[in-house]
């Protein structure tokens, strides 16, 4: 019996631990927060399985429209000016191969979730340390690793509302409600109830990991989160002024 338990503790992966996040989060952190070994493989390997299938069956979607004839148009495209929807329709017929269908979208979802990881990670170790948390980058990887957990379950329920609508998502998260303001609608895009699931879950394993206090690992989660939120924000209304085609993948 300790043999087993010594080969699932020091095994690299531990898909079991995904429930436990969920059901158990403030003792699944402590626990982690003891390991002295990188544990983020599990998560990562899990959420970049989920964006892949996403991607793939968006991207089915997406040619099967395009093949009749079908093109979904933008939230916002009443406000659009004629020279922004003709050059939308245009790229939209230059862009039902398999590259911009499935090998783009795939490449962006990946490293849009690698980076993000990576990014936020290391801001989150940063506020932590001025914060005076006791934490690890390493540390720091294992927890924000595990705490976007539940964008494995936003992924599954939207391979199932696709599957069953027979169509891509046009309006993520909270941008239905932006009208016509484009940065609203970035912004609003990457925010959902997973999102704030995630965040909660950081604060939680901050406090466990660093040795942080509530209010701090509050503080920590919310300043970082937001600057990136944002940042992305700003560069995902940069590109869809230049272009007329709007970023929708979150960073993390």
């Amino acid at each position: 019996m300790t043999e087993n338990i010594t080969l699932q503790s020091t095994g690299r992966f531990n898909f079991a631990r995904i429930v436990e996040v969920f059901l158990q989060p403030q003792r699944t952190f402590a626990l982690l927060a003891e390991e002295a070994r990188p544990s983020w493989s599990t998560p990562m390997l899990t959420l970049s399985i989920s964006a892949f299938l996403s991607v793939i069956v968006s991207g089915y979607l997406t040619s099967r429209a395009a093949m009749m004839g079908e093109v979904q148009l933008p939230r916002d495209w009443q406000w659009w000016t004629p020279d922004m929807q003709a050059n939308y329709m245009q790229a939209q017929q230059s862009m039902q191969g398999p590259v911009f269908a499935y090998i783009i979208p795939l490449v962006s979802a990946l490293t849009g979730l690698w980076l993000g990881w990576l990014i936020l990670s290391g801001l989150l170790h940063l506020g932590s340390t001025l914060l005076g948390g006791r934490g690890s980058m390493q540390g720091a990887l294992n927890i924000t690793g595990w705490a976007s957990l539940p964008f494995l379950i936003r992924d599954v329920l939207r391979i199932i509302f696709m599957l069953i609508a027979g169509h891509s998502i046009t309006s993520p998260g909270l941008s239905g409600f932006a009208g016509s303001a484009a940065f609203a609608a970035q912004l609003l895009a990457r925010v959902d109830i997973f999102f704030i699931w995630s965040c909660i879950l950081l604060m939680i394993g901050f406090g466990a990991g660093d040795s942080l206090s509530k209010a701090k690992a509050v503080t920590n989660v919310v300043v970082v989160t937001l600057l990136l939120l944002l940042l992305q924000s700003g560069i995902g209304t940069l590109l869809s002024n230049a272009s007329g085609l709007a970023v929708q993948r979150p960073f993390f």
